[in-house]
């Protein structure tokens, strides 16, 4: 990292990192030059050096965020989601920024802006992507970042915290409309996701050979939280699986997007206002605490680890509690 050469009779050290503004002091004495080379390196190791203004001027945001997207993402869970936010970023102007150029301000514009069209938790999660991404550039990539442009804005507070259970009737008319759909499947997802209290990715992921009908229990290899659970079947599970099983290693021949259009359709037909897809898994979990299951045994079907979490997903009605309290 440090050089010294002699030259006219005096010592002249230099000190470089990669994509940072070398540093130089000349020096008399040879004792002089090395304890100075030896402070800088170690104060370079701590803190870095002043960043090389042509290294930043080269580099735009979309080239971090391309590298990201190409390098980083395919490795995570969540790819499929976190690609197309990426890829819907790249088009944003600042991403064609010099990240000399770059600062909190711009990126509390976007937040502002953004925040008139989706809800806190979506841009929560899309600064949570770029706030990764700088990290990674300065951390890895050798781009001399002296800070991350996204930690110095405010996050918006969020809670997707819902409420929202099946009411009366509902259910059939989900069914119904379901029906109308080309394939079978939506029917069946729906049912199961209510029966079970899986998400939506778990389900579209399962695969024949995890599922043991007769003994009425499910392995899901991979969930959310990195870890594998096994979840009993109701018998009315069973009997729609049974109806399901045609062939094929999947469970359910459908795609995330698939299931969203579906969704889409579903809802209109039926004319129902304000339910999601993953309002099926507040239902399932509020079900299983109202057939009075405990809170260790929810949490063996759903997953959670958090007794607080699960909580979150629980919305018992009044007239249940009433009608234990007699």
């Amino acid at each position: 990292m440090a050089t010294i050469r002699k030259r006219n009779g005096k010592y002249q050290v230099q000190v470089r990192v990669q994509g940072c503004k070398p540093i130089s002091k000349t020096f008399s004495r040879l004792d002089d030059a090395k304890t100075w080379a030896r402070l800088t390196e170690i104060e370079a190791e701590q803190t870095g050096l002043p960043a090389d203004p042509r290294t930043l001027a080269r580099t735009t945001v979309a080239d971090i965020l391309e590298r990201y997207r190409d390098e980083v993402i395919p490795k995570k869970r969540g790819r499929e989601i976190e690609t197309i936010i990426v890829n819907a970023m790249l088009r944003q102007p600042w991403c064609k920024r010099s990240l000399a150029k770059i600062d909190g301000a711009t990126f509390a514009e976007y937040r502002d802006a953004r925040l008139q069209t989706v809800q806190p938790c979506t841009i929560k999660r899309e600064l949570g992507i770029l706030q990764h991404a700088f990290d990674l550039a300065a951390r890895e990539w050798s781009i001399p970042l002296r800070a991350n442009p996204i930690k110095a804005i405010s996050k918006p507070g969020s809670s997707n915290k819902r409420d929202r259970r099946i009411r009366k009737g509902e259910l059939i008319r989900l069914f119904h409309a379901a029906k109308q759909c080309r394939g079978k499947h939506m029917r069946g997802l729906i049912l199961v996701a209510i029966e079970t209290g899986m998400r939506q990715g778990e389900l579209l992921a399962a695969k024949w050979r995890d599922i043991d009908l007769a003994a009425r229990q499910w392995f899901i290899p991979l969930t959310k939280n990195g870890e594998s659970r096994t979840i009993p079947l109701t018998r009315r599970c069973v009997r729609t699986l049974r109806l399901l099983k045609k062939g094929g290693e999947r469970v359910f021949d459908l795609t995330r997007e698939a299931v969203k259009c579906s969704w889409r359709r579903i809802i209109k037909r039926s004319g129902i206002e304000d339910l999601n897809f993953h309002d099926l898994r507040h239902e399932a979990i509020s079900r299983f605490f109202e057939r009075g299951l405990s809170v260790p045994e929810v949490s063996l079907i759903s997953g959670h680890k958090d007794a607080r979490m699960l909580f979150r997903y629980t919305h018992m009605t009044a007239a249940h509690v009433l009608a234990k309290l007699g």
